[in-house]
């Protein structure tokens, strides 16, 4: 499968559930903190590339919330990459909850089978960054790949832990994939005894009000993909991305561990536009990649600088965004898929025609 993408026909959706009383962002349109001009060229720009949902936020009031293609407000909508830097949010609620000793724990603390074998230095801090030393995230048609096993298998944790190959010392280099993104799940199953979805459903979006959704499994009762497949409204992850705006917290209460979202927008060591689960808008890169500065895959096109030194994204495959600008504390969404040909996605250019229409 490919680096960030998703299936359209997965196997099992199991429910995950939100908050029975949703905290829906205050919405006022009328709240003139950036240009009409600048939100309806913002607006154009995603109604013709493909968009399902554009959402701006800031200072606590939605200010623009459109759906195209038929989509309403509740409807849930494929995450694909956009899991990642939920994986990263989950470890960061283990560790506040105690479940999790620190960004620096082995990951053998909780994948035993890993202990005297050359896994066994992999840490928590590197399955986030992409660091593991597993085998890169590529594509092959072969059902018995290692790429579709760890992704397909009906039992694609087992894959995972027992088969999946090391290819690199963990920490020595960048290495995107797939398979470190589902690791996440099974360790949160291990250090909190619950299982992925729920404690997902119970210690994240339940705490900070978003609505639930559905995410994909390979078997009934087995463990569902991290890395990929939460299906959840836009806006829940508009509140994910606020959570992280204000710090990992909520109305004064701490979901995540002081310092914690700071760590996840530090540059990693092996590739300076990903931090832990999420990507840095500096330094400029017209062109940047998921498989890493030296991949010759395929990257995503910056026209232009970002006008925001301090913008971070969680970023997915179909150019799904979300945008969080802390020094503006505003969060930018537009899920969907990429647009068509011949047609580019600019991945600077609604965070910067919306941050040049701020008035204030």
């Amino acid at each position: 499968m490919m680096a960030s993408g998703g299936r359209a026909d997965y196997d099992i959706l199991a429910p995950v559930n939100g908050a029975k009383l949703i905290r829906t962002p205050q919405s006022n349109p009328r709240q003139q903190q950036i240009s009409p001009e600048a939100m309806e060229s913002a607006r154009q720009y995603a109604a013709a590339t493909n968009s399902s949902a554009l959402i701006v936020w800031r200072n606590g009031a939605m200010l623009s919330e459109h759906y195209f293609g038929g989509i309403a407000s509740d409807d849930l909508l494929p995450s694909k990459s956009l899991s990642k830097p939920l994986t990263a949010i989950a470890i960061g609620r283990a560790i506040q909850l105690g479940k999790i000793r620190s960004l620096d724990q082995p990951v053998s603390h909780f994948v035993q089978e890993w202990k005297n074998t050359d896994k066994a230095d992999m840490t928590i801090r590197h399955m986030l960054a992409m660091e593991t030393g597993l085998l890169e995230q590529s594509f092959a048609m072969e059902a018995d790949n290692h790429w579709n096993r760890a992704y397909l298998d009906p039992y694609h944790e087992r894959y995972i832990i027992d088969e999946y190959p090391l290819t690199s010392e963990p920490g020595s280099k960048y290495s995107y994939s797939n398979a470190a993104g589902d690791l996440v799940a099974i360790v949160i199953e291990r250090a909190t005894g619950q299982r992925y979805d729920r404690f997902v459903g119970e210690e994240i979006l339940q705490p900070i009000g978003a609505a639930g959704g559905n995410i994909w499994f390979n078997r009934n009762d087995g463990t569902p993909h991290s890395g990929c497949c939460m299906n959840l409204p836009a806006r829940s992850w508009l509140q994910l991305a606020i959570l992280l705006a204000n710090d990992g917290t909520v109305d004064g209460r701490a979901i995540l561990p002081p310092g914690f979202v700071s760590e996840m927008r530090r540059p990693g060591a092996h590739n300076i536009h990903y931090g832990l689960g999420v990507w840095l808008g500096t330094p400029y890169a017209e062109r940047r990649g998921f498989m890493g500065p030296d991949s010759p895959a395929a990257k995503i096109w910056h026209s232009r600088p970002y006008l925001a030194d301090d913008l971070f994204l969680f970023d997915g495959n179909g150019n799904q965004t979300v945008y969080i600008i802390p020094s503006q504390n505003m969060v930018i969404l537009r899920m969907g898929n990429s647009p068509d040909k011949p047609i580019e996605w600019d991945n600077s250019l609604l965070p910067n025609l919306l941050l040049s229409g701020l008035k204030n």
